[in-house]
């Protein structure tokens, strides 16, 4: 998945809680959330009011939390772990270690294997 697939599909599926997301799905959208961040806080600092950055982070604070649900799916693991970050420092290194670790192979209880999904429709078979 690259880039601007991952921003969009952070945005479409905002709300939705129940499917798997690749690692290259959550990555770029940490990526854009970060750079978003920087320009952001770089208007504010010009313009002297923190609006931008606070209206920013309201925007994609559910759509942040439903791409990590999503990722954590993908090990099958439930997203309840994703409240593991609230505890200082251990809970988000290991929140860190698990969104680097390859998704489970295949079809888990979440869904469909997000990466199988994605090869069928960028190489198709052929019809016979």
């Amino acid at each position: 998945m690259g880039f601007g697939q991952a921003i969009a599909s952070g945005f479409f599926n905002y709300v939705n809680f129940s499917d798997r997301a690749s690692r290259s799905e959550y990555w770029y959208w940490f990526l854009f959330v970060i750079l978003c961040q920087i320009a952001t806080h770089i208007i504010d600092l010009v313009i002297g009011v923190g609006v931008t950055t606070a209206l920013f982070s309201l925007a994609v604070l559910l759509p942040g939390i439903a791409v990590g649900v999503r990722r954590l799916h993908d090990l099958d693991r439930t997203g309840w772990w994703l409240l593991l970050g609230l505890i200082p420092l251990v809970g988000a290194i290991v929140l860190i270690i698990w969104f680097c670790t390859k998704g489970a192979d295949g079809p888990n209880r979440f869904g469909l294997d997000p990466l199988a999904i994605l090869g069928a429709q960028i190489n198709p078979r052929p019809a016979v």
